[in-house]
């Protein structure tokens, strides 16, 4: 395909986010439903709750502390189920038992990108996965090194690397930026740095925002985006 005919989406997400795996979902319907561009997708870190510490918090604990009552929750997650369902996601929240800090998770997402743009998205999607739909502690390092496994990267890199401060800053740079760009909640679609489509959108909604995109950028419409 022509340079002229593809874009890049960066997906500004946070893999405890549930709306960010239906994004997830939708997004990869509106790929697939635009075949005639060439939609490149990179993974950005957001985080809903920074404040969580290193090793986590029991979930239920933290849910009673963030909603207020078993009730609320009941409804929030019964509200999400039969959205997920739609797009073939199991959610199975009473699986959760651990509210992790997502940082490191953040981080080998980053190195997943250095590794490959097709490593990125498997890498992703495993994360949201694991979380959702088998109740796993992404937060703990041995979860993150199966799966970065899993995705197709060097276990043994990320094995050395996460009980390091690698990439710490340039995780939490890259999130306060997303700040500065306004961005409040996710997930957020960035199409080629300018355009910004906020929320798990229909895959319809999307596919057109991408055709849009694509189309503008071919007539030399857009500015390079940095």
């Amino acid at each position: 395909m022509s340079q002229d005919n593809s874009i890049t989406v960066d997906v500004v997400s946070d893999v405890v986010c549930p709306w960010c795996f239906i994004g997830q979902k939708r997004l990869d319907k509106a790929v697939a439903a635009v075949g005639d561009v060439d939609v490149h997708i990179r993974w950005r870190p957001f985080q809903l709750d920074g404040t969580i510490p290193p090793q986590g918090m029991d979930r239920r604990q933290y849910m009673l502390a963030k909603f207020g009552s078993e009730q609320r929750i009941r409804e929030i997650h019964a509200r999400i189920e039969p959205l997920g369902a739609a797009e073939g996601i199991s959610f199975a929240f009473d699986a959760i038992k651990v509210a992790p800090n997502t940082l490191d998770a953040h981080r080998v997402i980053r190195w997943a990108g250095a590794a490959g743009e097709d490593i990125q998205n498997r890498l992703a999607r495993r994360l949201f996965q694991l979380n959702f739909e088998e109740g796993a502690n992404i937060g703990d390092h041995a979860v993150l090194i199966g799966a970065a496994r899993e995705a197709g990267m060097d276990a043994s890199v990320v094995e050395t690397l996460l009980p390091t401060d690698a990439d710490v800053e340039a995780v939490r740079t890259e999130i306060a930026t997303a700040s500065r760009m306004g961005i409040t909640g996710v997930p957020c679609f960035l199409l080629e740095g300018k355009y910004a489509v906020m929320g798990a959108q229909e895959a319809d909604a999307l596919a057109d925002a991408i055709r849009q995109v694509a189309a503008a950028k071919a007539r030399g419409e857009l500015e390079q985006a940095n």
